[in-house]
């Protein structure tokens, strides 16, 4: 089956008019409008089938519904080294903040010592959403059982004047609040963020219910005015 053309038959286009404005910085001609709980179904569909290895190879991708088609059957396959080598073939080409954080690859629960190697390796890149995704994939893992104090330096250590990697460093450290509290709250209090990603991470913690009403008055009085 011509996956493209499956893509097609599936079209919403008011649902890309509403997609497009979420990815401004995607033209809305990439738009086709398959709905997410759509895409996700037919991933499962077709990772059974070995038509899905030849369409995560056929980079660039056309269109935006292809690629986040494209990251949700990486983030269903099994076995991490191919999930890996996909992974490093796609993300150069993951080009907004959609298709990045809709992959969350199933294999890294199982692998988060081999993992964090590679979470180093995307952080440190200069390419904005492979910055995000590790950033992201750093959160998703690696602030419970398999916390450590040191993990907090990459996301702090980041600098950057792009919007969606400054936007993940927040959301990372407000989470990191929410379940780390101990740990985290210095970065805060020592303003080891820019400004800005400072003041947004404080924004998000007290806009979480996981965050106590003491720790958000105390956080209040830590932004940075002006």
């Amino acid at each position: 089956m011509n996956i493209q053309k499956r893509l097609f038959e599936l079209q919403d286009k008011e649902y890309a008019d509403f997609q497009a404005k979420l990815t401004p910085n995607v033209p809305r001609e990439r738009f086709i409008g398959v709905r997410v709980p759509v895409a996700r179904k037919l991933a499962k569909e077709y990772i059974k089938d070995t038509e899905h290895t030849a369409f995560i190879k056929e980079l660039p991708h056309k269109y935006y519904d292809e690629d986040m088609l494209n990251g949700l059957l990486i983030s269903e396959i099994k076995d991490y080294d191919e999930c890996i080598s996909c992974l490093e073939e796609f993300l150069p080409y993951v080009d907004n903040w959609a298709v990045c954080d809709i992959m969350s690859p199933k294999c890294f629960k199982r692998n988060k010592d081999r993992l964090i190697g590679k979470i180093y390796e995307w952080t440190g890149s200069d390419k904005t959403y492979t910055c995000r995704f590790g950033m992201e994939m750093l959160m998703c893992h690696y602030l419970d059982d398999d916390f450590k104090r040191e993990y907090l330096e990459i996301p702090a250590g980041i600098l950057s004047e792009e919007y969606y990697v400054n936007m993940m460093t927040a959301w990372f450290f407000a989470t990191a609040l929410a379940k780390r509290w101990e740990e985290t709250v210095p970065y805060i209090e020592k303003k080891r963020l820019s400004p800005w990603t400072h003041n947004k991470a404080i924004q998000k913690s007290c806009e979480s219910y996981r965050i106590t009403p003491e720790q958000k008055e105390y956080l209040r009085t830590l932004k940075i005015k002006g």
